[in-house]
């Protein structure tokens, strides 16, 4: 007793905050051993790399201690007197040895199991075991193989121990109104370190910590499972979607129908121009003028006058969708190609899969590579995001370094930042490819003070602050006009997802997810006009690409929008209904099943249901959807996005 620690007044506050330190303490020597252990499979992680990934994989363990740890948290917490007594500290103590040799067993398996998987255990784990009916020898033949892992996890079962009793835990001597309101401020105190804990922080602009977070601190999306650790996994993605591999066609079946290799022309002359892409949040079709001719017998103004006169000037498509509801959807299907089917991909079990993008083609081939965002760093998660997809620099708030510029809400305002990024841009070595994500027209919906009452307010609260990005969108163009890099730069501008609509023409399953994508090139002029052809978010890279001349394989779920071919289709996934655009039809489907079809030539307002009269349109339809789904479930699940 005489070799352990005492405290009063707040001894369980304290017994807390030792063994929550010793216990990420455990659970780094634990990273540390799982990377040693399978080091084979990690050829390019230097020294200062694997520093890097311990001292980011803290966040990850914290939020896993205090899931695991959260009743035994609030056995100590709670300011209650009864908390004191032998018998309760007995039972807390057990709690505390079992729930975390728990975790620990988890982190152990996966040294054994990761070589097989190649990713941290999830929480698929359960289905994937669900309708075996030889548990008891599989746990028998691990024992057994894994001998040395076995006798290791008893050793640390009392390291645990020793953690759990590391502080005796006295009644205090003088109870009083001061150790209660002690006691009462401490518990509120954890409760909001818990809050941000398990969040991963407390802005508003942060999201909660998901398995992508952890391409912050890595190099490549595999190199994530040394910054993870299995508790987390599994507790992230205990409701994850999981797809399941279908073959409804054979792989020459699937390559004619559906090909998501695309592959140089024997003519391609790879020309090395710039490319800039404009993510503007939330500019939904339906605030674009000059995208809507045809509605209110042409008096449609809409409230993007700048945008307006661009268009005039590029060449762009009447038919265009999002592939996602999400900002967190747009950029895996801008940049990489890659949509959301069931869940943001960023966020999905699949997170960990090893892609290509844009910016990593590009890379390769000698582009400098950028994006910016004006959000605190962090914010979306598009920092790791962007780390994965092979970006080279990151701009955020924090480079831009101006609080002054500051909406109060989200980030910088969109005006200072896009002339920031101008000059940035003027900075780096062509050729480059850079990615732009805009945030003023979020909600609250303000603009800056000094252009209150400058820009129509519209009927829907976002139109306002529309016209303020349109309008910063418009300085940025002029600055960027006289920069010598401008005229050799393609411009693919899009909206991450549409928003709340008040025009009934946009009041439709199809239309709501309507955005405008504009491609511009200053010096191209025959890149003008509007084409009719079907165009989503995910056509971005091939189209970007093609154009290019790019003369190497790549993969990408979506099709080249310039290409002659007019078979190709626009798919996204709403609370697991596929919506699939092909020719003149929309078509709704559950998976199994067509549950509607529309022809929005003639039905632009969805009004006649023509699934029983145009069976054969619904069967040509399904068919290509499922190819689409083929190929995304089969790939997902075998980490098979890239070129061969």
């Amino acid at each position: 007793m005489k070799n352990r620690l005492s405290y009063n007044l707040v001894n369980t506050f304290w017994l807390l905050v030792i063994q929550f330190f010793l216990l990420l303490i455990l659970y780094t020597v634990l990273r540390a051993g799982f990377y040693t252990y399978n080091k084979s499979l990690f050829p390019s992680v230097e020294t200062d790399d694997f520093f890097r990934m311990l001292w980011g994989g803290v966040k990850f363990d914290v939020v896993a201690l205090l899931y695991l740890n959260m009743l035994y948290i609030l056995m100590q917490g709670i300011p209650l007197l009864f908390k004191y007594t032998r018998s309760y500290q007995k039972a807390a103590q057990w709690l505390f040895i079992i729930t975390n040799s728990l975790g620990v067993a988890l982190n152990l398996v996966d040294y054994a199991y990761y070589p097989f998987t190649l990713k941290r255990t999830t929480g698929t784990v359960f289905s994937q075991f669900a309708n075996e009916d030889n548990l008891t020898k599989l746990a028998f033949d691990f024992v057994w193989g894994y001998w040395g892992l076995v006798l290791l996890f008893v050793a640390l079962i009392f390291v645990i121990r020793a953690v759990a009793r590391i502080v005796i835990v006295y009644r205090p001597v003088k109870l009083s109104i001061p150790f209660y309101t002690a006691h009462a401020m401490l518990f509120l105190m954890i409760a909001f370190l818990f809050v941000g804990g398990v969040r991963g922080g407390w802005a508003h602009s942060t999201r909660p910590i998901t398995l992508n977070n952890a391409g912050d601190y890595v190099h490549s999306p595999e190199e994530m499972n040394i910054v993870l650790n299995t508790p987390f996994s599994i507790l992230k993605t205990l409701k994850a979607v999981q797809f399941k591999e279908v073959h409804y066609y054979s792989e020459e079946e699937l390559e004619q129908i559906y090909p998501v290799i695309h592959r140089p022309s024997d003519t391609a002359v790879f020309k090395k121009a710039n490319v800039v892409i404009l993510i503007l949040e939330s500019f939904a079709k339906e605030h674009i003028g000059a995208l809507n001719k045809d509605i209110q017998g042409g008096n449609y103004k809409g409230y993007t006058p700048f945008l307006d006169s661009l268009i005039a000037d590029s060449y762009t498509f009447s038919r265009t969708f999002a592939n996602g509801r999400k900002s967190i959807d747009a950029l895996p299907s801008i940049i990489t190609g890659i949509p959301s089917i069931g869940e943001p991909f960023v966020l999905s079990i699949y997170s960990g899969n090893k892609t290509t993008s844009m910016a990593k083609l590009l890379g390769e081939e000698g582009y400098e590579t950028a994006f910016f965002h004006g959000a605190p760093n962090g914010s979306m998660g598009f920092s790791a995001y962007m780390r994965l997809a092979g970006v080279q620099h990151y701009f955020g708030k924090d480079e831009y370094n101006n609080n002054k510029d500051f909406d109060g809400m989200w980030g910088i305002w969109d005006e200072p930042f896009m002339q920031f990024m101008a000059k940035e841009l003027n900075n780096l070595q062509q050729p480059f490819f850079a990615g732009f994500f805009s945030l003023s027209s979020h909600h609250p919906f303000r603009v800056p003070i000094q252009y209150e009452g400058k820009f129509p307010k519209g009927p829907l609260p976002v139109q306002e602050p529309v016209g303020y990005a349109d309008y910063a969108l418009r300085q940025f163009f002029q600055t960027a006009s006289k920069m010598p890099w401008f005229d050799n730069t393609l411009f693919v501008i899009c909206a991450d997802h549409a928003t709340v609509s008040h025009l009934p023409e946009y009041k439709t399953s199809a239309n709501s997810v309507a955005i405008p994508i504009v491609f511009y090139h200053p010096s191209n002029k025959n890149l003008r006009g509007v084409s009719d052809k079907l165009v989503q978010q995910i056509d971005i890279m091939p189209t970007v690409m093609n154009y290019l001349g790019y003369d190497k394989p790549y993969f990408s779920f979506g099709f080249d929008a310039f290409a002659d071919n007019s078979s190709n289709f626009s798919v996204n996934n709403i609370s697991g209904t596929y919506c699939f655009f092909q020719g003149d039809y929309f078509m709704t489907h559950n998976g199994e099943k067509p549950l509607s079809l529309f022809n929005l030539r003639v039905d632009r307002l969805e009004q006649e249901d023509v699934l029983a009269e145009e069976a054969q349109v619904a069967d040509s339809l399904e068919r290509n959807l499922k190819a689409f789904i083929q190929q995304y479930n089969n790939r997902m699940i075998h980490n098979n996005l890239v070129a061969p």
